[in-house]
């Protein structure tokens, strides 16, 4: 018979449930992912142990950032890029940012709507998450969900935007290889040049080629890019495709892989990954120090303070001068 000390305690239920999701994340349960990935939606306060439990897993998936104006046919062309990599047996996952729903407050159009002939694929995970009023086409927590399935086992991970706000340059920050897809007749190439999108594609994609204006666009979005200062040896190529047919899909695919050979070939990628870690370092620090500034009476002073007499600058001052006060004390 085993016996135990009597000051020999057994873990708290809460750490074996925690203790059991793990283990059934790395047996492969497609269900403790998605647990795990609203943990992130939700921002869960025990998610930054089980994310550095898990990151010596991460590091093995390629992380693929599509962006793009409205309407520019990204959903289709990452729907044909994710049944091009499943016939080559590679294990996909997807995050798609939607607009946040007004009433529930998550993913407007949910985790299949768009995407709903690979959804079925046991080889494929798609996830939906809300920018919950995030002002660009990223959702907080875009490269933990990203972790996550990278830790998973999933290989090749396609990161789709909203196509608003900062998103086609908030995309480059957790992309190894990012795409910019635009559209002909719609002097995408020219706003690509105004909303900075020139300086963080890898790849440009003109989609919906059957269009008229293709080859003006082309030529436009090809003029411009000879503007460009070539920093690291790779020139961004345009690509024609018809994402609907599935025409130039093959060759997105291929550039997708020839950069990422040229990343790891010039020590490019070591350097991006760490310049991302150190991103998401200071983030973290600034998310953990805003929550504890912001927490007790003092989110409430920050609209009761304001008396008519005490100024914004004054009572900034004496909140941040507690908050000081209170870490001393701890």
């Amino acid at each position: 018979m085993l016996k135990f000390s009597p000051n020999q305690r057994s873990k708290p239920d809460s750490m074996k449930r925690e203790d059991d999701l793990l283990r059934r994340f790395r047996e492969g349960d497609r269900r403790a992912l998605a647990r795990l990935l609203t943990r992130v939606a939700n921002r869960h306060p025990g998610l930054p142990e089980v994310l550095n439990e898990l990151y010596p897993e991460v590091g093995e998936a390629w992380r693929i950032g599509l962006t793009g104006p409205p309407g520019a046919g990204k959903s289709t062309l990452v729907n044909k890029l994710v049944q091009g990599y499943r016939a080559e047996n590679h294990q996909v996952g997807v995050v798609a940012f939607d607009p946040t729903s007004p009433f529930t407050g998550g993913a407007l159009l949910g985790d299949r709507v768009r995407m709903e002939t690979i959804g079925l694929d046991p080889g494929v995970f798609i996830r939906s998450m809300a920018t919950r009023g995030h002002l660009g086409g990223l959702a907080v927590g875009v490269d933990e969900a990203c972790d996550l399935m990278d830790a998973f086992g999933k290989r090749r991970i396609l990161i789709e935007t909203v196509g608003v706000g900062q998103s086609e340059l908030e995309v480059a920050h957790s992309a190894d290889t990012t795409i910019v897809v635009l559209v002909p007749q719609s002097g995408d190439a020219i706003q690509a040049m105004k909303a900075g999108l020139m300086e963080i594609a890898d790849i440009f994609v003109i989609n919906k080629c059957d269009r008229d204006g293709a080859d003006q666009a082309y030529r436009e979005l090809m003029s411009i890019l000879h503007l460009r200062e070539d920093e690291d040896g790779w020139q961004p190529p345009v690509i024609k495709t018809i994402a609907e047919t599935g025409e130039g899909v093959a060759e997105v695919l291929e550039t997708i892989e020839r950069h990422a050979r040229h990343l790891r070939e010039t020590g490019k990628l070591e350097l991006r990954r760490r310049g991302r870690a150190a991103a998401k370092t200071r983030r973290l620090v600034e998310d953990e120090l805003r929550r504890k500034l912001w927490q007790g009476e003092r989110e409430q002073r920050r609209t009761s303070g304001l008396d008519g007499v005490r100024s914004p600058y004054l009572l900034a001052r004496e909140l941040i001068d507690d908050f000081y006060r209170e870490i001393r004390d701890e």
